[in-house]
């Protein structure tokens, strides 16, 4: 559904075309990263740590390299020596080391699932019966899971060189926290102290898993010229290609990584784990190897989102306004430093006006997987502390929960996070949208509750690379560094159809190696449709340049005496009206011209704008059992404009349903020993079909005006307000504010008996 539609001036934008990749994906056609091969390939294996913290004293490898089959076994020892280097790419940001050791731990493994040692052989099968022969000499230290545990005094620490960050002066002793990051206007306790009421909680969350459908894998090869070469699914080859050439002290353009179809990352796949180790196992074998994660290995081994601890304390004058905010928050961000503080600051200060605030975030590093970005990474666990006092703000108010919310909502030309005037944003429009949507207007039905919530990411630009071209039949090709997971090729070829003035159907669009291309940042942060398509439709400007200029020297007429239109150069010169060249008349005379019709574009994406929504749930809880099943869910949300609307749709669909699930089912669950005990999808309890009802959508179109075609990012701002919505509607539904997740039945059963 779309609220506000503006699509009339385009011939091709807002249309819903079918995705040029669907073919080949629900026919099976499409190579994954498990789908890829190399001839005289080796199959590879890693052997993980059953703790969850210890020492490595020693690490004995000669009875598997002798095993029959067995080509290379490698442990940390095999790997450079690490400097700590920061590196910057976005969601892939971090110290190199860290990323390093994490794929190979050295001195201690710090969670269970860390790998130890690898080995490539001729079967699956001999691999995985060589790590039973390698003898790890461990020994066992005291683990931390929680941040509470880990935060303790006389806690063991995991990193004895980890002082924290943002302190000063800089502490005298290392610790578990990483560092400290606050945002903050005015004076938030003064203001606190004269607000008429006040509603405060704590706020705990677990880590939950992105729950993409295919591990991680990849295929490595090392020749012996020092080359190499690997195949992997990714949200960013370019920063594989980055990262595994910094950690293996090879030249970035000795190393080739090629794109393979993504079976889902939300986040989760912006950062490397098997492939600097399987690079190191081909350079040791001499024949190109391959590594896939078991299930089991994806949930203990790669980054969930942080759990989290929120303490939060909102007030309001009797009119309800609001008038003063208090956070502070600990994120327990795994065996590494984290880096969602900020995240979680700009989400508690970003939808609201609230003169007097402050947020302080503390990182917190604790005995399991390294935690990754989830979408919108630090803001659901915000939205979900800051959107649940503002509905017991509205409940001690007697207010509208909706209402409330117009009346503090943010509008263009407040400050933002940053402090810098907000530009064109639809939070307001989003708002006045649920209002008048067909779930806010039916009554709750009997029975039943209703939540609602709202939301604020930041979304980002960033570097693209992308090049068009003209064949000589006139048909287009785009090339970028941009990994399809979201559509983005169905809109890279919408808008540059819409820029060219031609058929969709004549683009194509294609996803280039890192040998192919200049450099790409992540598909991830919101920013794809955002930054690359802006390049696709500033090298389809320049495609037009070079034929106007080459259609008026083939019509014998001047520059200004042409006009591009209906994906031709039409002749503007008196008598010769109707003449016109179409692209194919001009790009087959390549010839007689200085080459090929194409252009290339690198730009770093500068005007990017949040994202706003918000969020209806109705819910029914089962009484007897605290079951809770969500009845209808609705998602409105300022989307800029909607380039391909089905697209979109499923943005905002898929936030909300992992969003659900993050409230109701999702966490990790940690045995006395510091291993995860739900390593699987079965235990590990995502929603499926039957346990969501559909999901209304409802496209709120605020254009960006930074934007040719007013595009925002979707892909983020849609999980942040479900954590909430859901826990507001079970909230009022049991009559007890719900603080911690997931709101699983035993929880909820816990609340309706009054514990």
């Amino acid at each position: 559904m779309n609220a506000q539609s503006g699509h009339n001036a385009y011939r091709v934008v807002g249309t819903r075309p079918v995705r040029p990749d669907g073919i080949d994906k629900v026919t099976g056609k499409a190579l994954y990263g498990p789908d890829q091969i190399a001839p005289n390939m080796l199959h590879g294996a890693v052997l993980r740590s059953p703790h969850a913290h210890a020492r490595i004293r020693g690490i004995d490898t000669s009875r598997a390299e002798a095993l029959p089959g067995v080509k290379a076994v490698i442990t940390a020892r095999d790997f450079p020596g690490q400097e700590s280097v920061t590196f910057k790419g976005g969601e892939t940001s971090g110290d190199r080391r860290d990323i390093a050791h994490n794929c190979m731990a050295l001195h201690k493994v710090l969670y269970a699932g860390h790998a130890v040692a690898a080995v490539a052989a001729t079967s699956e099968a001999i691999a995985r019966e060589a790590l039973a022969l390698i003898v790890v000499d461990l020994e066992v230290l005291p683990h931390v899971i929680s941040v509470a545990e880990a935060i303790a005094p006389g806690a063991p620490v995991l990193h004895d060189d980890m002082f924290t960050e943002g302190l000063e002066p800089k502490p005298a002793q290392a610790s578990n926290v990483s560092a400290t990051f606050t945002m903050a206007k005015g004076d938030a306790a003064a203001a606190m102290a004269r607000a008429a009421v006040v509603a405060e909680g704590r706020y705990v969350t677990q880590p939950v898993h992105q729950g993409y459908i295919e591990p991680q894998a990849c295929v490595a090869s090392w020749n012996s010229d020092g080359q190499g070469q690997i195949w992997c699914s990714s949200q960013g080859h370019f920063d594989v290609r980055n990262l595994t050439a910094g950690i293996l002290n090879l030249p970035i353009s000795s190393l080739r990584v090629t794109p393979l179809e993504i079976g889902g990352g939300f986040g989760g796949k912006t950062t490397v784990y098997l492939e600097p180790v399987a690079m190191v196992l081909s350079r040791k074998a001499g024949r190109p190897v391959r590594l896939a994660m078991r299930r089991e290995e994806v949930f203990a081994a790669t980054g969930p989102a942080p759990g989290s601890v929120f303490e939060v304390r909102i007030g309001a004058d009797a009119d309800g306004r609001l008038v003063a905010l208090e956070m502070e928050f600990w994120n327990q961000s795994g065996a590494y430093p984290g880096n969602t503080l900020h995240g979680g600051c700009a989400t508690a200060l970003g939808a609201y006006n609230i003169a007097d605030a402050r947020a302080t975030g503390w990182d917190v590093v604790s005995n399991f997987a390294d935690t990754h970005a989830y979408r919108a990474p630090g803001a659901p666990q915000s939205a979900f502390a800051v959107e649940s006092c503002i509905d017991e703000i509205a409940l001690k108010l007697g207010m509208d929960p909706l209402e409330l919310r117009l009346k503090n909502a943010v509008k263009p030309g407040d400050p933002s996070p940053s402090r810098l005037p907000h530009g064109a944003i639809g939070y307001i429009e989003c708002l006045e949208a649920a209002k008048a949507s067909p779930h806010w207007n039916t009554p709750v039905a009997e029975g039943e509750s209703r939540g609602i919530a709202g939301a604020f990411w930041g979304n980002y630009g960033g570097p693209s690379t992308v090049a068009v071209s003209v064949a000589s039949d006139g048909s287009v090709a785009v090339t970028t560094g941009s990994p399809d997971i979201g559509g983005s090729r169905a809109s890279m070829a919408i808008m540059a159809a819409e820029t060219l003035q031609v058929p969709y159907e004549s683009v194509r669009v294609a996803i280039a190696d890192t040998a192919s291309l200049g450099y790409s940042m992540v598909t991830g942060g919101s920013r794809t449709t955002f930054a690359t398509g802006k390049a696709v439709v500033d090298a389809c400007g320049q495609i037009i340049d070079s034929l106007l200029a080459r259609g008026a020297q083939l019509l014998g007429v001047e520059p200004g005496e042409v006009a591009w239109r209906d994906g031709a150069v039409h002749c503007m010169a008196a008598g010769r009206e109707g003449e016109k060249l179409d692209m194919a008349a001009i790009a087959g005379r390549v010839h007689q011209f200085s080459g090929p019709v194409s252009a290339e574009v690198q730009l770093n994406a500068q005007g990017y704008l949040p994202g706003f929504g918000v969020h209806i749930c109705d819910v029914a809880v089962d009484k007897e059992t605290g079951f809770t099943r969500v009845t209808r869910y609705t998602a409105i949300q300022d989307v800029g404009r909607a380039i391909h609307p089905d697209y979109v749709e499923g943005q905002l669909q898929g936030g909300a349903a992992q969003g659900i699930g993050w409230a109701l089912n999702e966490g990790y669950v940690f045995d006395g020993a510091g291993r995860v005990d739900n390593a699987g999808f079965l235990d590990y309890r995502m929603p499926v079909c039957s346990d969501l009802p559909m999901i209304e959508t409802i496209m709120v179109e605020v254009p960006n005006p930074a934007h040719p075609y007013g595009v925002k990012g979707v892909g983020e701002t849609s999980i942040v307000p479900p954590l909430a919505a859901v826990g507001n509607a079970v909230s009022r539904a049991v009559g007890k504010r719900m603080r911690d997740l997931p709101m699983a039945p035993e929880v909820v059963h816990r609340a309706l008996a009054g514990a």
